[in-house]
């Protein structure tokens, strides 16, 4: 169906960047039919309304990432090279990936090895983890655990702790923590004392910030480049976004 003369003449005027339309110069007359050939042909057309909507939240959208980038860029120095995350991967990359992730979280432990994947098959990806505990005590004391192993026995140590801190659903004690410092052949009694150090409450306070400037209230959210993406992303998609990145790098 055609557009009605005021119709047509609205969608016009409209997509005229020069456009100054002022309905108050009307008479009540000519508002009422202006209205009513409007109404008509939105509801012999609501598929206009879609495209408008359509419109709307791909600029949005946009808006949304330029902001994004521009935080990233505004906390390069927290996010990308803060002191005290562990770094994996190829140093050298020429694109970092950062994931925030919790021990308790199912989407997290599903990632891991995905994310493990995407760094080793591309070669030239830099790798960081920053400890987000936000599922509870047991969440805590786990991030808590692992930062004292890098602090104390390093970047390797950190890593094996890591994976097997993934993989468990106990409770995380003091006895259970003793036997898992002993069975990856670490200090025990340095790594407990060490949890509760101003050291290891700092990096996760450090990164807590970092989550309330990003807005990021669940786990696991990666930080690609400087695109920030939400929660589980499968390897093939992960694959897409850091070509993408390449190609407009």
């Amino acid at each position: 169906m055609k557009p009605t003369l005021a119709a047509t003449a609205l969608i016009t005027a409209l997509s005229t960047p020069a456009f100054a339309f002022d309905i108050t110069a009307m008479t009540e007359d000519e508002r009422a039919m202006f209205r009513a050939e409007v109404r008509s042909y939105l509801l012999d057309n609501p598929e206009v309304i879609m495209e408008a909507v359509a419109a709307l939240e791909a600029k949005q959208a946009a808006a949304q990432a330029d902001a994004e980038k521009n935080m990233v860029a505004a906390n390069a120095k927290m996010l990308f090279d803060d002191g005290y995350s562990w770094v994996g991967g190829n140093p050298d990359g020429d694109i970092t990936v950062i994931e925030f992730s919790d021990y308790r979280c199912g989407y997290c432990r599903k990632a891991m090895k995905e994310v493990e994947e995407l760094v080793e098959s591309d070669g030239n990806i830099r790798f960081i983890l920053k400890e987000f505990p936000i599922l509870g005590e047991a969440s805590l004391v786990s991030s808590r655990f692992a930062i004292a192993t890098l602090n104390v026995a390093g970047p390797e140590a950190y890593k094996a702790a890591h994976d097997a801190l993934m993989a468990m659903n106990s409770e995380m004690t003091e006895p259970v923590l003793r036997r898992l410092a002993e069975t990856l052949e670490l200090d025990a009694d340095a790594i407990l004392a060490e949890m509760d150090s101003d050291k290891v409450t700092y990096a996760i306070e450090e990164n807590r910030k970092l989550a309330q400037i990003f807005q990021i209230n669940g786990t696991p959210t990666f930080i690609m480049g400087d695109e920030l993406v939400r929660g589980y992303v499968p390897l093939n998609d992960m694959r897409m976004i850091v070509e993408d990145i390449r190609d407009n790098s």
